[in-house]
């Protein structure tokens, strides 16, 4: 199970310490639903509705997507891809034999980067799951119109129905109603849950099966998990977590940096970014969260963690075992000066590197917290979810505001759909 080590932040607490009865009480204020947003708390039961109502069904058409494609185009913005694309790049990062290679598009509008996606795709056989509530968000509506006139242009419009899944709302939207018409298969985004806590449903589940990753083992240690952090103590690793970095937070430490030393967590590390940011930044307050990746950027960012300004507290996601192992080699008159390591395990060198960085990030004033996860797989990745999204809700909860809206987001869809000319648009 994973853990949370706060020794290295520890001598930056007051006297006080983090507030546990105020992690209790928000703990308490989101499973019993008592709190603003409460709505929108299912992700809570997800992986057990999960696993009652959808998970055969996105098993049998991931099934379907590996046996025929070799590309699936996974069209979202947002939670409806940063789950997905954030478990694939760190459990399959290299496809394997027989797995589809998974594109991610409707990110963004940049014709050069749909030009890099169309090149990537070239004559391939190809499936879309396109993810969308409503169907209106912009930016993947249009992908999906451009990726589905590909689609009929190759296949005809019969065929290429088949070859189109839709993740969208259960019984209405834009979407919703073009999949009926058409005759798409369909999951469903559930309502009582909001984009940036839905990797667990059909959102990332699906893209993720497919990628060839085993949807039923994240779905039963995401059970196991959120049974386990059900734990009301400070022996709970959602509360450490919670309490400690709000604690930091009116101590001064507004920027929290997320570190791992797998190049791989990098995409899990912007959907944290999405989570924690789009959930806690309301109301003039709310911890910033930003990522690094080590240890390339400890000889890029290194410097300004080391010596900037000191309003930082770090995040440490560390993977206790390695999938693989290396020894170093000996050579002969050692030339490079490095025979001092040969016969040395190279993860064991890469856990003295990191105690060698914690221990200088906290002379130099920067909190360490360490998140520890047995190992990057299945069970891990769903023991990082659960726990940061429930560490999210009870943070959240903390701090005062509401954490599963997104006021602020609607913003930039008002002024961008009045210039863009939409009809009604104000």
């Amino acid at each position: 199970m994973l853990k949370v080590d706060l020794s290295g932040a520890k001598s930056f607490f007051d006297a006080a310490g983090p507030d546990y009865a105020a992690a209790a009480a928000a703990h308490r204020t989101l499973t019993e639903g008592t709190g603003a947003g409460a709505d929108f708390t299912g992700w809570l039961g997800l992986p057990q509705r999960v696993k009652n109502e959808e998970l055969k069904q996105i098993v049998s058409a991931a099934n379907r997507i590996r046996g025929r494609s070799e590309v699936l185009v996974v069209i979202g913005i947002g939670g409806s891809y940063l789950g997905a694309k954030g478990a694939i790049e760190l459990l399959r990062p290299r496809p394997q034999a027989g797995d589809p290679k998974i594109i991610f598009a409707g990110n963004s509008m940049s014709p050069d980067a749909l030009q890099g996606l169309l090149e990537e795709l070239g004559e391939k056989d190809f499936e879309i799951n396109v993810i969308s509530k409503s169907g209106t968000t912009l930016e993947p509506a249009l992908a999906f119109r451009m990726f589905r006139g590909l689609l009929e242009a190759k296949y005809g419009a019969e065929k290429a129905a088949k070859r189109i899944v839709a993740t969208t709302d259960a019984h209405r939207g834009v979407l919703k109603g073009m999949a009926d018409e058409a005759g798409w298969e369909t999951f469903v985004v559930p309502d009582d849950v909001g984009g940036r806590f839905s990797v667990l449903s059909a959102v990332g589940l699906l893209p993720m099966a497919a990628a060839g990753i085993d949807a039923t083992a994240v779905i039963e240690t995401a059970i196991a998990s959120l049974a386990a952090m059900d734990q009301r103590s400070p022996e709970n690793p959602a509360w450490q977590y919670a309490a400690a970095r709000q604690h930091l937070y009116r101590l001064g430490k507004s920027i929290e940096i997320l570190a791992c030393y797998e190049p791989t967590f990098r995409y899990m590390a912007e959907w944290w970014k999405q989570l924690y940011g789009e959930s806690e930044g309301k109301n003039g307050i709310g911890i910033y969260p930003a990522s690094v990746e080590y240890n390339a950027d400890l000889h890029s960012m290194g410097q300004y963690v080391q010596d900037g300004p000191r309003t930082l507290m770090e995040t440490v996601v560390t993977f206790e075992n390695s999938l693989n192992e290396f020894n170093v080699p000996f050579s002969m008159g050692d030339p490079d000066s490095l025979n001092y390591l040969a016969g040395r395990k190279l993860s064991e060198i890469s856990r003295l590197a990191q105690e060698a960085v914690k221990q200088a990030h906290i002379s130099g004033g920067v909190p360490n917290m360490e998140i520890k996860v047995e190992r990057r797989d299945e069970v891990g990745f769903a023991e990082l979810v659960t726990f940061f999204e429930l560490a999210c809700g009870i943070s959240g909860y903390m701090s005062g505001v509401n954490p599963f809206d997104q006021p602020g987001v609607e913003a930039y869809k008002k002024n961008m759909f009045k210039l863009l000319g939409k009809p009604g648009a104000q």
